[in-house]
């Protein structure tokens, strides 16, 4: 740990870098003492594991283990049927933006002649055969779930029809329907020389037919590209709840579309394109480059090919030489393609079949200052847990500074918001009163960068600073920051979180929204936004931690401390909760403190690079992935500190980053520490105890990379459940007082 003496401390005290927490000079003689022989040790460790490739899980293989978990929960018959469904959808637009990118990279690897190897020793190529034959088998498992889940649906009443299922009644509407809907829609195209093969863009969707002339037998190749501005599944009349896909319409009116001609064999094609963004580092205007990439990634090259199992072997080649696929990226598919376009037979009205809806607490402690947001925060700090308690809170922070008079300046990150936002709504609000407002505005958000152009072009007409940040870094760090003028000069109010600014995947999401009126926080805040307007990084913070300065040397920092603890024989854990852990310097830095024999409980719940339970390695590590019908998305970390963990005396951080490469050297990103004993127990004993005592939707994580599901039984404790039905700590004010806390939970660790 890298300590400086402080002039204006009494010379018994140290800071640590970025944390500001004060070390003695007992505490600081320990850390050089097991500093040294730590040293030594990981000398050691690095010798053993350098040649080492087996200590990591390749991380592709890994998020593909992750969507078999999402796909596992469309099984799950302790959901009801249309969230099944849901899932099912969910894994298959997942899979899709995998292919979009991670696949996408690695094609382009190969075809740059790189020959860089994965954190496992994989080649590009060996990666991709790797993922090709896993990712079928994911596309053979969603079919087959899709069928199991048609069956079902028809039990209850929502049949997916086959052209042969149709009454007569059911042809005439459909024809009606056909003409007044579908065909002013459709182009069809022939192929021949004088009408080349026409371009597919990414999730393009289309008919490919092979036609004979009834006249002279002439052989016509063709297309009918579906688009998407008419529904997948479109709804026939009648008392029971009956669709048709698109396609078995359109099947039906081929004669309309090429008329006087024969089918010989027909079937459907989608195409997957590279839908990454590459930034170039000369570009000048990054506004300008991001409008015109965003065009160019609707042509992307071909990542992947699905057709679809009845198109005729030469039609199949045919289509594929045209669009230019190379056989490793075509895959033939018994069943639909375009699972997630299922999303749409999800029907509100059959309430019995969808999740119990759930209405988010708002916390009792703002309704106490009569909905005065900034008095609940000047009185105490407090942590909002979405999506059992209301994002309003987060919007009306935003929306009571734009209507104070006393506010002379906002300052606000957006990374993804919705196409309506209010905090947009808000900052634009601000600005037209005549108030000093900066906005952050991200455009390298992968998949909403045209969204974020357009809310910057909104902002600016009303006055408000828009920022771009970095060229060559993006700026996820979520923070608002807010400064008042007050009696006894300007306060500083920040909110900090962990997740988007976004009120629609607030309500799925599971995130924390931290808010203080701690001067040395907003100092801190402040810099990070001087850091994101002006780009010269911040000298020194004392409480928030930054990437890329200094963020992943902080955490190794801690994670050593643990293993000095370790060794003085006091108690070592750490627990910590994230979307991914794939860093080779994290990864490590745990292995060692494993090997020490501080004990380690991960929740990661989606790519998980590290092999936890290896005898001699990470014997001391556990890891589990929590998938249930709220989308686990918090970052968490809490080191014991010498007093294990749960206890008062840990050391709680909320992040906004995940524990991978490009959180720590590419991105803006923030740790901030837990320091109310109200908000420090909140998330340390409610919210991690929870994630780790859940047995109702984990899944465990084993050595070879595989994970298998907790035993499920009515009795398993759900996490979700456990949020949804006990109101949080650091929330609730008075009403703390007048009943009774949320029951104490106490891990069980068999």
């Amino acid at each position: 740990m890298h300590l400086l003496a402080c002039a204006a401390c009494p010379p018994d005290w140290l800071w640590e870098i970025g944390r500001g927490r004060r070390v003695t000079t007992a505490e600081t003689q320990l850390h050089e003492t097991t500093d040294s022989e730590a040293s030594a040790d990981e000398t050691h460790l690095d010798e053993k594991l350098a040649g080492s490739s087996e200590r990591f899980i390749n991380r592709e293989l890994s998020w593909l283990a992750f969507n078999e978990r999402v796909l596992g929960e469309a099984e799950n018959n302790s959901h009801p049927l249309l969230e099944r469904l849901r899932f099912l959808s969910i894994s298959a637009v997942n899979l899709d933006e995998f292919y979009t990118v991670r696949v996408a990279g690695i094609r382009g690897q190969i075809a740059a002649g790189v020959r860089e190897l994965s954190q496992d020793g994989l080649s590009p190529e060996e990666q991709l055969v790797e993922i090709n034959t896993r990712a079928n088998r994911l596309m053979a498992d969603q079919a087959r779930v899709w069928s199991t889940l048609v069956y079902q649906l028809r039990g209850k009443g929502i049949a997916v029809l086959e052209p042969a299922d149709l009454t007569d009644d059911d042809r005439e509407f459909i024809s009606q329907l056909f003409l007044e809907r579908i065909f002013p829609v459709l182009t069809p195209i022939a192929v021949d020389p004088a009408h080349p093969f026409p371009f597919l863009q990414n999730r393009g969707f289309a008919m490919v037919l092979q036609l004979s002339r009834r006249t002279d037998g002439h052989t016509l190749q063709a297309l009918i590209p579906l688009s998407h501005q008419v529904e997948r599944f479109l709804r026939l009349p009648g008392d029971v709840t009956r669709f048709l896909s698109l396609e078995n319409i359109v099947r039906m009116f081929v004669d309309e579309l090429f008329p006087d001609y024969d089918v010989l064999g027909e079937g459907l094609v989608r195409v997957l394109r590279d839908s990454d963004i590459q930034i170039e580092d000369e570009s000048e205007d990054l506004v300008r480059f991001y409008e015109s990439a965003i065009k160019r990634r609707r042509r992307g090259s071909v990542t992947l090919l699905l057709v679809d199992s009845g198109m005729p072997d030469d039609l199949r080649r045919f289509v594929a030489t045209e669009i230019g696929a190379p056989d490793d990226a075509v895959t033939v598919v018994d069943g639909i393609l375009g699972l997630g376009d299922t999303s749409e037979l999800i029907l509100r009205q059959r309430s019995e079949l969808l999740f119990t809806p759930y209405s988010p607490r708002y916390p009792e402690r703002v309704r106490e200052a009569g909905g005065n947001l900034y008095a609940a925060i000047q009185e105490k700090a407090f942590v909002v847990h979405h999506p059992y308690e209301s994002f309003d809170v987060v919007v009306q922070f935003i929306d009571q500074a734009a209507a104070d008079p006393d506010v002379i300046a906002i300052k606000q990150t957006l990374y993804r918001t919705s196409d309506d936002s209010p905090i947009v709504s808000a900052l634009i609000d601000a600005a037209e009163s005549g108030k000093s407002v900066t906005a952050l505005v991200e455009l390298k958000a992968r998949f909403d960068e045209e969204a974020n152009l357009r809310w910057a072009r909104n902002l600016e007409r009303a006055g408000v600073q828009v920022v771009y940040g970095f060229v060559s870094l993006k700026t996820h760090a979520k923070v608002s920051l807010v400064v008042r003028r007050e009696k006894n000069g300007l306060k500083t109010y920040v909110h900090l979180g962990t997740g988007n600014y976004h009120p629609v995947t607030a309500k799925v999401y599971t995130d924390l929204s931290f808010f203080t009126s701690d001067p040395v926080i907003g100092r801190d805040a402040a810099d990070i936004f001087n850091y994101m307007t002006g780009t010269a990084p911040p000298r020194h913070l004392d409480k928030l931690v930054n990437s890329p300065q200094n963020l992943r040397d902080t955490l190794i920092d801690m994670v050593d401390q643990e293993i000095a603890h370790a060794r003085a024989g006091r108690p070592a854990e750490i627990w910590a909760k994230m979307n991914a852990l794939v860093d080779g310097k994290i990864i490590d830095a745990l292995y060692r403190a494993s090997q020490a024999g501080v004990q380690i409980d991960l929740v990661v719940r989606g790519v998980c690079c590290l092999r936890p339970g290896v005898a001699g390695l990470s014997d001391n590590i556990r890891v589990k992935s929590v998938i249930g019908r709220f989308l686990e998305h918090s970052r968490i970390v809490c080191f014991g500190a010498g007093h294990g963990l749960p206890s008062p005396g840990a050391e709680v951080f909320i992040s906004s980053a995940d524990w991978m490469p490009r959180n720590f050297d590419w991105r803006v990103e923030l740790l901030t520490p837990l320091e109310n004993p109200t908000v420090h127990e909140q998330v340390l004993d409610q919210i991690m105890m929870a994630n780790l005592k859940d047995k109702a939707q984990s899944w465990v994580l084993e050595a070879d990379g595989t994970y298998v599901r907790s035993e499920l039984d009515d009795e398993a404790f759900s996490a979700h459940t456990y949020f949804m039905t006990n109101p949080s700590l650091s929330g609730r004010g008075k009403a703390l007082e007048k009943s009774a806390p949320s029951p104490h939970l106490v891990l069980d660790n068999d």
